[in-house]
Formats: structure tokens, C-alpha cells, sequence
């Protein structure tokens, strides 16, 4: 491998190379919609920044942003400057007919999306059908892999990595702390029920059963609902020893006070990412809040061991932004476009559907080559089968690593989930 091609794998892994300088730069270079010169290459960008979701998909899209302006800044890919062409996409409606425009544009064959399931199958289903290539990098549902469109990829962690790792902390670690056999644990899912939220359900459901919980049930319910007591009331009925939840934001804390106020004992919780990984589930709840288990996207109090450059990618975040990342999804988009650009680099450039896949496929990046901690190959249907997810714990205003060894920074504390 030449000298250029170690520099860019470097990237991915340390996403330091140029951080001091960059960071003075205008926030968006190379992230315009003006047309593309032979000298660049057009990606197009779809994230919800407006909305019921605005507050997950701008993170999405900064962790974009921000690898594409490092990449940039040191020399881009195969001697080409990248250029994402941006879409603001709301809703199901606007990322179909914003994914139909970009499509129709000669110079874009390649796309990046989309934090939302909903949104990513919208989107992924116009590039798919036109030939054109997309790219998921933090939609969870396994949906948009399981359609067999051959270019339709995703770099981060399916939501099947969720619930198995779940069950694993639940039999490995909680059922002794909890001093009773697992097949005596009763657990229950609490899911809002869009396509985030089934698709996560319909994972737990198999991996339950092979992890031997035999008392586990689900209480669906609506993300939008301004009164879940009732969902609360018919878990407290079930005297449940542990419940995992499926939560956006609001509902997370929503869930949280009333499981609270109704005071429905439980021996752990644990969250699915989404609104259980937000600071603001924290600053709502207070101290409530600490203990509360959440398995996610990597966070950035973790091993640095295991995740090398996430010290540079947090210091550029916080220098760009003037905070710390809200959730791991600025990270996780990083990491993927990081990756993304390598493979294009592989490709000298091309982003001819059939250069990028088999590219895509021969790509092969051990656990903990990545700022996430992620390795990289993909299995029959582009799933990134080394993206993987963590087990965190809110500790104060810190959410904190704990499991696995490997990547924890302590081990996981008992405590009393929301005070009750």
C-alpha cells in the first residue's frame, strides 16, 4: 500500500491529521450543492435537521460534516475534493421526493443518510431502484439491508446488535446481580412503535428466547403520547425485574417520570439508545437518572485503547461547536464516512455503483481499527458485521461505558433505577 493510501486508512483510526488546523475553517466546506468540477466528487447528504427529529439528525449530519472537512483538509480522495449536496428531510414525504431530485442529478451516484429507519428506507429505496448507491450510517432497522438491494449498504451496528447484546448483559452479568436464575427473570420491552421501534421488538423477541428468558413480554406504545401511565400501569402488573426500553427523546423522560411517579420497582433498566442516551434525558430526570443502564452507539467515556482518534474527534467537535457531542451519533457518522472515503479512495475516485461494491466487500478492518471501535466487513446483504454497540451507564452528567470488558472505562454499578 502506497504512502497516500496509509495516510487516509489513518483517518479512519485517528481522525487527527489536520484537527488544529480545521477547525478555523468555515463550517461547511466542502459541503455545498454547487456543481461538482472533475476535480471533486458530489455525495448526496439526507438528515433531518428540522422537525420531530432535528435533534438526532444534526448530530448525524455534524459527525458527517466534520469527516468530510478533515478528509478535505488532507488532500480528499484520490486527489478529489468532496462535496455533499445536502437535503433536509423531515419526514417520510420530504426524504422520498428530496432522495427523487438528487437522484435525477447525472453528477450524484452515491448518497449518505439518514439517522431515522423511516427516512433511510424512503431515501435508500429511490438510489436502490435507480441504480444509484446509498449509504447508511446510523438507521438501525434491519429492513434497509434485508431488501436485497445490492447497493444499499449499511456501516453502523443493525438494530439486532442491540437487543443480542442486551440479553447478553441481562444473562451474563444482571441475572447474578439480581440473584435469580434467568429463566425465573421477568423482563419486559417498553417500544414506541414505529419502524425504529418494531424492529428492535422483533430482534429481542428471537434473542430472548435463545438467550432462555422465558417471561418476556412487550407493552408497545406512541412516541407521540403525552401520557404513558397507562403502559406504566400494566408493567407494574407484571412486577417486571428488569425493563429495556425503545424511546426517542421526549418519551424517554416521559416513561422515566411516570415509571417514577408510579413507583414501579425494577431491578435494572436499560435503554436503547435514542432518547436514553441524551443529556437531556439526564438534566430532565437528575439524579433519577443515575444508573440507568443504555445500550447504544459508542460514547465518547469510553476505552481510548479500544477506540483510537476519538480524543481528536471529540477535541474537533467541541472546538466547532462549543459542547461536547449530544449522543453517539455524530461519532458513528464520522466513523462512516470515514470509512465511506477510504473506500472511494480504493476506488481512485469512482463512484460507479459496481466499483463501489466490490470495493465495499473487500474492505476487512479489525475490531478497534476505528474511532468507534468498529472493524469492517460486510456480509451478504452490506451489513457492516463489525459495527457494534456498547453497554453504558448514566453516572451524573457522564454516560459511561461498562460493558464489555474491553471497552469499559469501570465495571457497571447496581443501583436503583429512577429513584423508586
Amino acid at each position: 500500500m502506497n504512502v497516500k493510501k496509509i495516510a487516509m486508512r489513518k483517518l479512519v483510526r485517528l481522525s487527527a491529521l489536520g484537527v488544529a488546523t480545521v477547525v478555523a475553517l468555515p463550517l461547511l466546506m466542502g459541503c455545498s450543492a454547487e456543481a461538482a468540477s472533475s476535480d471533486s466528487i458530489k455525495i448526496g447528504a439526507f438528515f433531518p435537521v428540522s422537525g420531530s427529529l432535528a435533534l438526532l439528525g444534526e448530530e448525524s449530519w455534524r459527525g458527517v460534516q466534520i469527516a468530510t472537512d478533515l478528509r478535505n483538509e488532507a488532500g480528499g480522495v484520490a486527489d478529489k475534493s468532496i462535496e455533499m449536496v445536502f437535503a433536509d428531510v423531515p419526514d417520510v414525504n420530504a426524504a422520498t421526493s428530496e432522495a427523487r431530485r438528487l437522484a435525477s442529478d447525472s453528477d450524484i451516484n452515491l448518497a449518505v443518510g439518514s439517522y431515522s429507519s423511516g427516512l433511510s428506507l424512503a431515501a435508500s429505496e429511490v438510489f436502490a431502484r435507480g441504480g444509484s448507491t446509498f449509504v447508511e450510517l446510523g438507521a438501525v432497522s434491519e429492513a434497509i439491508t434485508d431488501r436485497g438491494y445490492e447497493n444499499v449498504f449499511r456501516f453502523n451496528p443493525a438494530a439486532g446488535s442491540f437487543t443480542k447484546l442486551q440479553m447478553r448483559f441481562i444473562t451474563e452479568h444482571l441475572a447474578e446481580e439480581l440473584g435469580k436464575p434467568v429463566s425465573e427473570l421477568n423482563v419486559i420491552l417498553a417500544h414506541e412503535d414505529s419502524a425504529y421501534g418494531q424492529s428492535v421488538a422483533e430482534n429481542a423477541v428471537i434473542d430472548a428466547a435463545e438467550a432462555g428468558l422465558v417471561n418476556f413480554s412487550l407493552e408497545p406504545y406512541n412516541a407521540k403520547s403525552t401520557d404513558l401511565s397507562s403502559t406504566v400501569l400494566r408493567m407494574k402488573a407484571k412486577a417486571p425485574d428488569v425493563v429495556i426500553a425503545v424511546s426517542y427523546a421526549a418519551d424517554a423522560i416521559l416513561l422515566g417520570r411516570q415509571i417514577r411517579d408510579n413507583g414501579l420497582k425494577l431491578g435494572a433498566f436499560i435503554g436503547t439508545g435514542g432518547g436514553h442516551s441524551l443529556k437531556g434525558f439526564h438534566d430532565a430526570l437528575g439524579e433519577a437518572a443515575d444508573g440507568i443502564y443504555d445500550v447504544d452507539f459508542t460514547q465518547i467515556h469510553i476505552n481510548e485503547e479500544f477506540t483510537p482518534g476519538i480524543t481528536e474527534f471529540t477535541a474537533a467537535y467541541e472546538e466547532r461547536y462549543n459542547s461536547l457531542p449530544a449522543s453517539g451519533h455524530a461519532l458513528a457518522n464520522f466513523t462512516g464516512a470515514n470509512l465511506l472515503f477510504d473506500i472511494l479512495d480504493e476506488t481512485n475516485g469512482s463512484d460507479d455503483p459496481k466499483e463501489f461494491r466490490q470495493a465495499a466487500q473487500n474492505l476487512k478492518l479489525e475490531l478497534g481499527s476505528t474511532s468507534s471501535g468498529w472493524g469492517f466487513s460486510l456480509n451478504e446483504n452490506n451489513q457492516n458485521e463489525l459495527a457494534d454497540v456498547y453497554v453504558m451507564q448514566w453516572n451524573g452528567d457522564k454516560l459511561e461505558t461498562v460493558w464489555p470488558e474491553e471497552a469499559a472505562i469501570r465495571a457497571p454499578l447496581p443501583a436503583t433505577p429512577f429513584g423508586v
